[in-house]
């Protein structure tokens, strides 16, 4: 019984474990007996939220307290403030208060590895200024015990929006502290997102719970297509295939860098649109709605429409408090790239504390500011080219892919290991052997490909057949999700090795 109530560092409270879904339906369970009662249901989704952040991150949970009571009284001062410049001040306040912790706990370790690199070196006798150097900043700086918190990227990008939309006008603060921590902590989309706003979730607060016959089909297909995503096609495809050839790309071939490439495309979206598809089917339940966070993203037929599929919630949050501050396209031409590409690079720096990451924002944003001149230059005239719409599509995937590898690799040195192999050591006669090798893997990441490039129509309809199956016939599906997910977990079996050839 302890164990259900004690953080495990190496084993975090994730979708992917059996014990939350056995936590889940006794919420569910209760969730029977006092839904009507509005003041009730949210302190359970409180309590229930907390405690969920608790397994998550440990005393860490203390960190999205803190944040919550600290954006909640700011967000008040605020709208009762009249005085524009002190408004001003309240705002940059929060946002202050909320990155710097989240710059301290995500990013001490990338700037204390540049001071080590710069001033932890050998000193000669007569070189004053690096002894004093040395003598401010000691030996290297230890950043090993810096723990990342789980999600906080996400609550607090969160309520950083809170108190700006309040600062705009857009929303009113919310009534009490509780459905501010609700709102900050509701456990569904904490750790992986959608990054949701208080316009969006703060009345729904509010609202009866009702769920159609409808809509509880629809959440058990998004919760089912996210196991299948996360664990049958993503885990699969990491462990099998992908993080060999990402731990050592020089001792292996162009294609089989090349494969891992496309494999970890696949990968990324079926881990993270699997774990918000989750997110979203049991926020359904719950009675509540979160917003679309994935829309097929390789099927963009540019990089600006891959943006507006891929991490929608995030792209969004860029757009309207970074990209459209910064001046966005009012400001003429050239300043409009630049500001796409500081975009980028913040967006990538968000992701991460590591100069892949910037490489793969730049890329990014380099890309966004190019696609724009393109735009400029040749207008809509190739719009409706299908000719023209496949082969952008085909391009747009490939650039993706390409900066996929930097924010993948290791380190720089990886990335760049790896597209030399591709580009230099390609050496397509092993391309047999390596398909032979490794059949499955490839048959698994085929798949995920179909599934994603499928028509959207065929995938309303395959979502349609199962929301009118029997229910018995839903049960049995959901039962062999969570059976193959109860071996792989419990007993270090992949879950695939039910289907070798």
């Amino acid at each position: 019984m302890l164990e259900l109530v004690t953080y495990h560092e190496n084993s975090p409270l994730l979708f992917t474990q059996v014990i939350f879904w056995v936590l889940f339906g006794t919420i569910i369970i209760v969730y029977q007996f006092i839904y009507k009662n509005i003041t009730a249901r949210n302190f359970l989704l409180l309590l229930a939220s907390l405690y969920f952040y608790y397994m998550s991150s440990g005393f860490y949970f203390v960190l999205l307290l803190f944040s919550t009571v600290v954006d909640y009284y700011i967000g008040s001062a605020i709208f009762h403030s009249n005085n524009k410049a002190n408004r001003k001040r309240l705002v940059f306040l929060s946002a202050f208060i909320n990155l710097s912790l989240l710059a301290y706990f995500k990013y001490t370790f990338f700037f204390a590895e540049g001071i080590n690199t710069l001033f932890h070196i050998e000193l000669e006798p007569e070189n004053y200024l690096a002894a004093m150097i040395n003598g401010i900043f000691g030996t290297a700086m230890d950043t090993s015990n810096i723990f990342l918190p789980i999600g906080i990227s996400f609550y607090t990008f969160q309520t950083i929006s809170y108190s700006v939309d309040i600062y705009r006008g857009d929303i009113k603060p919310v009534d009490n502290i509780w459905d501010f921590a609700l709102f900050v902590s509701f456990f569904p989309q904490l750790v992986a997102g959608p990054i949701v706003r208080a316009s969006e979730f703060i009345p729904q607060i509010h609202n009866n719970y009702r769920v159609t016959e409808s809509e509880f089909g629809h959440a058990l297909f998004l919760i089912a297509g996210g196991l299948t995503k996360k664990i049958l096609i993503s885990d699969y495809i990491s462990i099998n295939f992908v993080d060999r050839i990402f731990e050592s790309p020089w001792s292996y071939s162009g294609f089989e860098n090349l494969m891992a490439a496309y494999g970890y495309a696949i990968q990324i979206y079926c881990d993270f649109s699997g774990y918000t598809d989750i997110a979203i089917g049991v926020a359904v339940l719950l009675g509540f709605k979160l917003p679309l966070n994935f829309n097929s993203p390789y099927k963009a037929t540019d990089i600006t429409d891959f943006w507006r599929r891929w991490h929608i919630s995030l792209s969004s949050f860029l757009r309207d408090y970074l990209y459209i501050p910064l001046g966005g396209n009012r400001k003429g031409k050239v300043r409009t790239y630049i500001n796409l590409i500081i975009t980028m690079l913040l967006g990538g720096l968000w992701h991460g504390a590591h100069f892949r990451f910037i490489v793969w924002g730049m890329l990014h944003g380099c890309g966004l500011a190019l696609h724009k001149l393109w735009l400029e230059i040749a207008g809509k005239r190739f719009t409706n080219n299908k000719i023209f719409n496949v082969i952008s599509t085909i391009f747009t995937f490939h650039f993706v892919c390409y900066a996929w590898i930097y924010f993948r690799a290791e380190d720089m040195q990886h990335a760049e290991s790896m597209i030399n192999q591709i580009f230099t050591n390609l050496d397509l006669s092993l391309a047999w052997e390596v398909i032979s090798a490794y059949k499955l893997v490839f048959l698994v990441m085929a798949f995920g490909y179909f599934i994603h490039w499928i028509p959207q129509k065929w995938k309303d309809t395959l979502a349609i057949e199962f929301i009118t199956m029997p229910d018995f016939a839903k049960a049995a599906f959901l039962f062999f999700i969570g059976f193959i997910l109860f071996q792989s977990r419990s007993a270090d079996i992949q879950p695939f090795i039910y289907f070798q050839f």
